[in-house]
């Protein structure tokens, strides 16, 4: 019965994540312009996942030079890179601590997104997370 539930949970969080990439796609005209541009500072903030999902939302905290938040389950840690001038948003190092819990493919999938993303944009209190001009990940501001 575990098998069955992770297996829906994890088609529903796929699908979830699909869902909105293909929206980002079909909306792109007025953020695809944003995509590579200035943007606010996002040093010394704090972010929630916009999405839901099963359990714990993960969080962001984004420091100088410094990430963390919680994945859904294990807390995590990293280096970021942003530049504000050109909206760009590298995580480096992430580790993460190891405890088992349910909704672990969520947090592979939002660890594997947030190691992917090149670029951000921030619209009012969302902040969104991209690779290239692919919408990954959005989060509300704390």
């Amino acid at each position: 019965m575990k098998d069955k539930n992770r297996s829906l949970v994890k088609n529903i969080f796929m699908a979830v994540f699909a869902a909105g990439a293909m929206m980002s796609c079909s909306t792109m005209g007025s953020t695809a312009s944003k995509v590579g541009a200035a943007q606010m500072n996002i040093q010394n903030t704090q972010w929630t996942l916009a999405d839901n999902v099963k359990g714990k939302k993960p969080t962001m905290v984004i420091e100088t030079g410094k990430l963390n938040g919680n994945g859904g389950c294990n807390n995590y840690f990293g280096e970021v890179v942003t530049d504000a001038a050109t909206g760009t948003f590298t995580a480096n190092n992430l580790g993460s601590t190891k405890m088992a819990c349910d909704n672990m493919e969520t947090e592979r999938s939002f660890m594997n997104m947030l190691s992917e993303a090149n670029n951000y944009v921030v619209k009012g209190n969302m902040l969104e997370l991209y690779k290239g001009k692919l919408l990954l990940l959005k989060f509300n501001k704390l």
